[in-house]
């Protein structure tokens, strides 16, 4: 194995026992995050769920899915495959809202990953598992490109302190199916199947350098300003999702006047 693999492995498992958990559940997008969390998570010998949960899913993206979890259930008897059409529970929630929320692409995106996180925590719960994240470094630390408690919402984050190309790397490592690892990476929330790059303007690549950068801005070349502004809007912008809830402190002597 894998030295890399063996220590957040083991992390898992130690995390398993403390937290008195049977096993693990794991959303399966057909990306490499998920592809590489779930694999980790199967390595702790722990049993694993890979759940996949289409919504007007892509073909492409299905077919990744499908083909990880296939080669995973292959390689681990511990693994588990799952399968929920979340497509009817969609359009029946998109119905009940109203008119101003449904056109808003963004949040019937997010709304997607949110269904996605509650199917997630109805699975765990039932088998005593943990959900496992699948969010990287400068996707969770960065630039937050996630969906607040839709693919933010989960027990333990397993490959949260490794940026996106060390994702890449160990991915092959573990011997990840090549077409995931081929793939450009996509968060799987839009029918048109569009990249992050496509969503973001910037290759994780440029991000993760914008992220380490701590230089003279004068100094950099016209797209690196551009990367910069990029990396600096996402960060400020999705601030809310990285930091803790805000909690208003409110001093005694204020509380006392609730007992006069």
């Amino acid at each position: 194995m894998h030295t890399l693999a063996a220590h957040i492995s083991n992390w898992l498992g130690t995390y398993l026992q403390t937290a008195h958990a049977k096993g693990f559940v794991v959303g399966i997008s057909g990306g490499i995050d998920s592809a590489v969390t779930s694999t980790l998570c199967a390595l702790t010998g722990a049993p694993t769920i890979c759940l996949t949960m289409p919504i007007r899913q892509t073909k492409a993206e299905f077919d990744r899915a499908g083909e990880h979890m296939q080669d995973l259930q292959s390689r681990f008897a511990n693994v588990r495959l799952q399968t929920i059409d979340l497509t009817p529970s969609f359009e029946t929630l998109s119905a009940a809202l109203p008119a101003n929320a449904t056109s808003h692409a963004l949040a019937m995106a997010n709304t997607r990953a949110r269904l996605r996180m509650t199917t997630l925590y109805a699975v765990a719960q039932a088998n005593s598992c943990l959900v496992a994240g699948t969010g990287n470094k400068v996707e969770d630390f960065g630039v937050g490109f996630y969906t607040k408690y839709g693919d933010g919402g989960v027990d333990l984050s397993p490959i949260a302190d490794l940026m996106k190309t060390e994702v890449f790397a160990l991915a092959k490592a573990l011997g990840v199916v090549s077409s995931i690892q081929n793939a450009a990476p996509t968060d799987g929330l839009w029918e048109d199947g569009r990249s992050d790059e496509d969503q973001i303007g910037a290759t994780y690549p440029e991000l993760e350098w914008a992220m380490c950068f701590n230089g003279e801005t004068s100094m950099l070349d016209a797209r690196q300003q551009e990367v910069l502004a990029i990396f600096n809007k996402y960060n400020r912008a999705n601030a809310h999702k990285m930091q803790a809830i805000p909690v208003c402190e409110v001093p005694n002597h204020l509380k006392a006047l609730l007992k006069q």
